[in-house]
């Protein structure tokens, strides 16, 4: 019988979990070099990739309790990394945008997160910095269908 540990998916779930988690420990380190939170900058880049949505949109987008992410807003707002607009069509409604200093935040964070693992891929060759980038973009792109599709 094959040790656990030696099986492949065995070998690259732990892998990925823990390049995640020292990607995301990493990234938590940059974030206090510009005064936000982690959080806060997960909301910026739900803002990002869902432009004017709702309080309540957001809630769901972050899994959080609509007070929890009221107070998270009213901190980024009053900290200048969004922006708190009526609809246009309907006044009763506020919709969240970025800031221009929100914008410039999460473009400097993702820039200082690649220059990270730029700094870990120079210790690979040319041939393996494409094959991983390859791997992953299959990986993602299965999983990206499964999540689809279930």
């Amino acid at each position: 019988m094959p040790d656990k540990l030696d099986d492949p998916v065995t070998k690259i779930e732990r892998s990925l979990r823990h390049v995640a988690f020292i990607i995301k420990k990493r990234g938590r380190d940059i974030l206090v070099d510009f005064g936000i939170t982690s959080p806060q900058f997960g909301a910026l880049l739900a803002l990002r990739e869902n432009p004017n949505i709702t309080m309540g949109e957001l809630c769901d987008k972050l899994f959080l309790a609509c007070s929890t992410a009221t107070d998270l807003v009213d901190r980024m707002e009053k900290n200048g990394f969004l922006e708190r607009k009526r609809d246009a069509q309907d006044r009763r409604v506020i919709r969240l945008s970025i800031s221009d200093m929100g914008k410039r935040v999460i473009s400097e964070v993702v820039a200082a997160r690649r220059r990270y693992v730029s700094s870990i891929l120079e210790k690979l060759t040319d041939e393996e910095i494409s094959q991983l980038a390859q791997s992953l973009d299959r990986l993602h792109s299965l999983m990206f269908q499964e999540k689809v599709t279930s």
